[in-house]
């Protein structure tokens, strides 16, 4: 018995020290699952950025390729980018290069930067935004904690950066992932209310051209864009509103048609000429990709718009194709893209109050948003005196970040006033000129809005 016993109690020895030995040397398969995917590898860095500038590229884990710039005299703070779209197709890291070389004064400026394509193309701002989460993750987990990680979102970039804002604000243990948030020419009324102009445009367009469908094509809705499958070209599109409106022609070549047309739409719609292809476009491709994420599912309405400003408004109102949204679709939408406003993080926008791409009431609806949520102590919007969408005045930029920065570590708010103050340094650093304007609110304008 007794010998029994001093060979169990080795044997229990032998099963702790090999359980010992298991948990502090990891077979080799095993340390190589827990790797952390997406990691950075060095790469040449474009010409455009300072010499001495460090260049990183990969994917994340879920495949998104991303891009990552390092300054020599690194600041130890990080942007990290959300970029505008959606970009339809394969996502191509060049694309992430020409955002770097759009903002690569913010590099000059000492900062890491950080972007990625996402995932996929097509629309989709919880995965866009998913995406950029995880870059900024595996950033850190690379390069160690920055002093402060600022997220900054452009165009359509802006409603993903400020969703993720809001779905990745805190960490488990409570900290902030993002000290502040800048958003530059932002589509931030959500997705339900975004598109309600290029919806319109589709039908008001339909209605005095007649070509998206034509007569002898199979018919589609004006709300899907295109049917599933189907695919027109920018250029294909461009001859069709070629033909309705003499846009891409000389005036003096243009029918009275055609002039009656263009005065037509650009007046219902309150756009100007060079609006209306790329709005079109937009209306048309991408249209065809959200409705079919949403499974074929319309998230627009016309009904009870009332047109106005045309030659003939009783017959447009009467004639032009209606259309209503299915609830589930707006339902989709709106969990995947509307904003609640629950912001944690100071955040200051700016916006082109001339914007031909994404209007400057987008930036009342946001305000309405965070307002609505009590959160409007958080936020800050300057304007700028420009008809500019995808780049403003380049000395803009470092100008807001500089505020950002000095609001987290003074928690001194800034205002418009003095963000427009600070900008004269950086406009004969840059040689380009300070648009901001003070004061400027924008209205809630519209039908829709």
């Amino acid at each position: 018995m007794r010998r029994h016993k001093e060979e169990l109690g080795r044997f229990a020895r032998i099963v702790l020290a090999l359980t010992l030995v298991c948990c502090l040397v990891r077979p080799a398969s095993i340390a190589a699952q827990s790797t952390p995917p997406g990691q950075p590898s060095p790469t040449p860095c474009p010409e455009f950025l300072p010499s001495e500038t460090q260049c990183f590229t990969g994917k994340s884990g879920a495949g998104a390729p991303f891009f990552i710039a390092m300054p020599k005299d690194w600041n130890q703070n990080l942007i990290l980018f959300a970029h505008g779209g959606p970009r339809l197709g394969t996502p191509k890291l060049a694309e992430t290069i020409e955002d770097l070389e759009r903002f690569e004064v913010m590099v000059r400026e000492g900062f890491a930067w950080a972007g990625t394509t996402y995932r996929r193309g097509g629309y989709g701002v919880r995965s866009a935004a998913e995406d950029t989460d995880q870059l900024r993750t595996l950033t850190w987990q690379h390069f160690g904690r920055p002093k402060r990680t600022i997220l900054h979102g452009q165009s359509w970039g802006g409603n993903v950066a400020a969703k993720a804002a809001e779905l990745y604000a805190m960490d488990l243990e409570g900290k902030r992932n993002f000290d502040g948030v800048i958003l530059t020419s932002g589509v931030l009324a959500g997705g339900t209310k975004a598109y309600w102009l290029r919806s319109d445009l589709r039908a008001v367009y339909q209605y005095y051209c007649r070509n998206h469908p034509r007569p002898n094509e199979t018919h589609y809705p004006v709300w899907q864009g295109l049917p599933p499958g189907a695919t027109m070209t920018r250029a294909e599109l461009g001859e069709r509103v070629r033909e309705c409106t003499g846009i891409g022609t000389p005036v003096s070549q243009r029918t009275a048609k055609q002039k009656a047309n263009l005065r037509n739409i650009t007046s219902v719609l309150s756009i100007k000429e060079e609006q209306i292809l790329p709005k079109l476009a937009w209306a048309t491709n991408t249209f065809q990709d959200m409705i079919g994420r949403l499974n074929g599912r319309n998230p627009f309405s016309n009904q009870g718009v009332v047109y106005k400003g045309s030659d003939n408004d009783r017959a447009l109102n009467a004639g032009v194709e209606r259309f209503a949204a299915d609830p589930t679709a707006v339902a989709e939408l709106a969990y995947d893209s509307d904003l609640s406003g629950l912001i944690v993080a100071p955040v200051i926008t700016v916006h082109g109050i001339h914007d031909p791409v994404a209007h400057v009431s987008h930036e009342a609806a946001y305000r309405r948003t965070i307002e609505q949520a009590g959160r409007g102590d958080l936020l800050v919007q300057s304007f700028t005196d420009e008809a500019e969408h995808s780049r403003l005045s380049v000395p803009t930029y470092p100008t807001l970040f500089s505020a950002m920065l000095n609001w987290i570590e003074t928690g001194q708010k800034p205002s418009p006033a003095t963000i427009k103050a600070a900008c004269p340094v950086f406009a004969e650093k840059y040689k380009e000129p300070c648009l901001f304007v003070v004061p400027y609110t924008p209205a809630l304008t519209g039908s829709r809005f």
